[in-house]
């Protein structure tokens, strides 16, 4: 399959702008992606555990008075953005199996890299009380302090990360 030219930048950036617009429109909810994980970790602990799951204050909300903690458009709105990006690959010629990564690093190390790294963002995302899509989408489109000093913070901390993990890319 043959790969497409990538989308240009700023109107990437103008269509996400009018999907943010049309879910504060018909949802009356921002974007996010922590939604999904949050739920399907009550729907697992209502199964295994449901005592302790309604107690949770985390999750019993989700469970409270025999809930489905799926039943809320942002699981579909995760699910939508991975069909969409599947999808996109598919088209645009991009659908493969591969692990980028740099020349002086291992497939395993980068991957256990990514897995590191995937948990201390949900356990951030937690704490922030948002993902970095719902903090600098939804938030800062709102114009919420936190949200802009939490991208603020995210942009610097990856700068200053930046110089250790540089020789793993060069």
């Amino acid at each position: 399959m043959r790969t497409r030219e990538t989308w240009n930048p700023y109107l990437a950036g103008v269509a996400l702008g009018l999907v943010l617009l049309s879910a504060y429109l018909v949802a009356g909810n921002g974007l996010g992606a922590t939604a999904l994980p949050k739920r399907l970790l009550a729907l697992l602990g209502n199964g295994l555990a449901p005592e302790w799951t309604r107690a949770n204050p985390m999750l019993g909300g989700y469970v409270a008075e025999g809930a489905s903690p799926l039943r809320n458009w942002m699981v579909f709105e995760v699910l939508g953005v991975m069909l969409g990006g599947f999808l996109g690959a598919l088209t645009g010629g991009r659908l493969q199996v591969k692990v980028e990564k740099g020349p002086r690093v291992s497939v395993r190390a980068r991957l256990i890299f990514a897995l590191v790294g995937g948990i201390v963002m949900g356990f951030a995302a937690a704490l922030a009380r948002g993902c970095t899509s719902g903090q600098a989408l939804s938030g800062g489109a709102v114009l919420a302090t936190g949200s802009w000093v939490f991208m603020l913070m995210v942009f610097a901390g990856g700068y200053a990360t930046a110089w250790f993990v540089r020789r793993q890319w060069t």
